[in-house]
């Protein structure tokens, strides 16, 4: 396909039956995963760590290709994805969101996937179009929600500036030309016949061919100041060209014809293949009105055929009020990269900040003028490792910190248990540990490749054996089974280690918190109790305030989960301690527990 004429979604979706979207979005468990460093569908050489670990490290030359390695194309691929949809319901995850697949510029090793250069073919790296729409029929044979990861407000590296690579001003700089195949500045689409760029097809300029002109890209150089208006709308990102989308104010906004013709595409994509969703890459970078249009011209066209929740999950880095108010004002559906959830979870989780900063994220949102205890349900997507780790200086996911490593199954209890839509990024249900100064070391292969995980080659890590995969999954059961966990309120707790004086738990000094995190969730009259304990070496023992409105002195607990199973099924009862309503419990080391009041007979 090289034009936007070439789209027919009248034809496309004419007496088709699409896979129906979810009712609620919080009840689901999302999956992400970089295409290319996924899955083959080829792994035979399962990873040992007492014989692999840092194989790849254990001579210089090795290394050297490793660390190569980490910013080429490594090969997984689409089928490869398909070949691991048991292994993802085994885990439990009902939603699988996948980086970029579109055709990228063929000069540079862009293996994230957002480097496009034709939004209307897959890259043939990651496969075909058949292999993706294969893909999402897959997963939902398992009953699970398929989302692509897509761009609009930049493409690949896709022209030249007449004078070298300038930077961001306020001024529109010239074009040479478009690049050909080789990267060379030869496709010059001004004032040349459309016969003549078609000759560019397939690696050459940018399709569909209508965004082939210097008036689709705002030509503004790169961004330098990356928190200046309108410079971080408008300037490109590096290499990346910067898309135009429109103008005029928000009320007002006019879109582009590049703009239309993107929308075009992805809905295109979507009656094509039947996804469920897009995560929509560096919302920040749009204008609020471009935004808006796209996600209204989706919503409208997946209600026509029958998706009729079709969400739009954002990219929204800026901070936490500015992620709020582009959600109130451009219909995005979700907010994903609000900065200060993913970095306050994982060091909630770790004992390096007091819970209050975690939990004080879900409520009393003054911004919006909700009533105190507002929860964000579908609002927000919670996760801690992802590919860019953006609340970070640097680059490290959760287990490359070897001191609180153990307490990972704590932090994947406090994603699950809490508020919004839970994300798992790939390779965390198998503890990986990467770490640098550098994107590539959280973006190791799942495969058997030459830049696997813990500085490995040749090995692959789809161990369903893997006590953190088999926790997590036995976590996301019980979440699953409980919609008290999947859409109730949230509180903190205060607790008492002696039943004396209650208090929200928190950091006595500058040191590392060692004590236990507590939450409820409620819905209707149930009252489910959670808690993780950041000591590493001892069990605690506590007494955890509840609500005395729904259970009164006499009533039962009985434990739904623990990391430590011989603790599963224990009962204990409500009694009053200082005027209080209290429950007391144990809370392994480094583990997790669930309480959940017993219903009267």
């Amino acid at each position: 396909m090289k034009s936007k004429h070439d789209i027919d979604l009248k034809e496309l979706t004419r007496n088709r039956e699409y896979y129906p979207s979810p009712e609620e979005w919080e009840e689901q468990i999302l999956y992400f995963l970089i295409t290319d460093r996924f899955s083959t569908g080829e792994e035979k050489n399962l990873y040992n760590p007492e014989r692999d670990y840092e194989n790849a490290l254990r001579d210089e030359n090795t290394k050297k290709r490793w660390l190569k390695y980490g910013t080429k194309w490594n090969g997984g691929t689409l089928k490869g994805i398909k070949s691991k949809i048991d292994y993802l319901a085994e885990l439990g995850v009902t939603a699988i969101w996948i980086s970029p697949i579109f055709k990228q510029v063929s000069f540079e090793e862009t293996y994230h996937g957002y480097g496009i250069q034709n939004f209307l073919d897959v890259d043939p790296h990651f496969g075909t179009k058949a292999e993706l729409k294969q893909l999402a029929e897959e997963v939902h044979s398992h009953n699970m929600y398929f989302i692509l990861d897509i761009i609009l407000n930049h493409a690949g590296n896709v022209f030249q500036y007449e004078n070298g690579t300038p930077n961001y001003d306020g001024n529109v700089f010239p074009i040479k030309a478009f690049l050909d195949e080789n990267g060379k500045p030869a496709i010059r689409p001004d004032p040349v016949e459309v016969d003549t760029l078609y000759e560019a097809w397939p690696d050459g300029g940018i399709w569909p061919i209508e965004l082939m002109s210097p008036d689709a890209f705002t030509r503004k150089g790169q961004i330098v100041d990356w928190d200046r208006y309108p410079e971080y709308t408008e300037g490109d990102f590096l290499a990346l060209k910067n898309i135009y989308t429109g103008n005029g104010e928000f009320d007002e906004f006019h879109p582009s014809e590049a703009l239309k013709i993107l929308t075009e595409c992805y809905k295109y994509w979507i009656a094509y293949a039947d996804i469920d969703g897009f995560r929509l890459d560096t919302v920040k970078h749009l204008e609020p009105g471009a935004t808006r249009y796209f996600v209204r011209e989706i919503h409208e066209f997946t209600k026509t055929i029958g998706k009729n929740n079709f969400y739009v999950i954002g990219e929204i880095t800026g901070g936490f009020e500015f992620a709020i108010e582009t959600l109130d004002k451009t219909g995005v559906d979700a907010a994903l990269g609000i900065n200060q959830i993913p970095e306050k979870l994982e060091n909630v989780a770790k004992g390096y900040l007091n819970p209050v900063d975690f939990f004080d994220l879900f409520k009393n949102s003054e911004l919006l003028g909700e009533d105190e205890y507002r929860w964000y349900k579908d609002n927000v997507v919670v996760m801690f490792d992802d590919h860019d780790m953006v609340a970070q200086t640097g680059h490290s996911r959760f287990c490359a910190d070897k001191k609180t490593a153990p307490l990972l199954l704590n932090a994947l209890f406090l994603n699950l248990m809490s508020p919004g839509i839970p994300c798992i990024y790939y390779g965390t249900e198998q503890g990986f540990d990467g770490s640098g100064d550098h994107d590539k070391y959280v973006r190791e292969t799942m495969f058997e490749g030459k830049f696997g995980a813990f500085r490995t080659v040749n090995r692959h890590f789809f161990n369903v054996h893997n006590p953190i995969f088999r926790e997590l999954s036995k976590m996301i059961k019980i979440r699953k089974e409980n919609l008290t966990l999947r859409q109730g309120r949230v509180y903190q707790r205060a607790v008492s280690y002696k039943g004396v004086e209650f208090e929200l738990p928190h950091k006595l000094d500058e040191t590392r918190h060692t004590g236990v995190i507590v939450w409820s969730r409620i819905f209707s009259t149930e009252e489910i109790v959670l808690a993780c304990n950041c000591d590493l070496e001892n069990d605690r023992n506590i007494y955890v305030v509840i609500d005395s409105g729904l259970h009164m002195p006499g009533s039962v607990f009985e434990c739904i989960y623990s990391t430590e199973s011989s603790q599963e099924s224990h009962e204990v009862e409500v009694e009053e301690l200082v005027g209080k309503n209290v429950i007391r419990f144990r809370v392994p080391r480094s583990g997790s527990v669930a309480y959940r009041n017993k219903p009267k007979l």
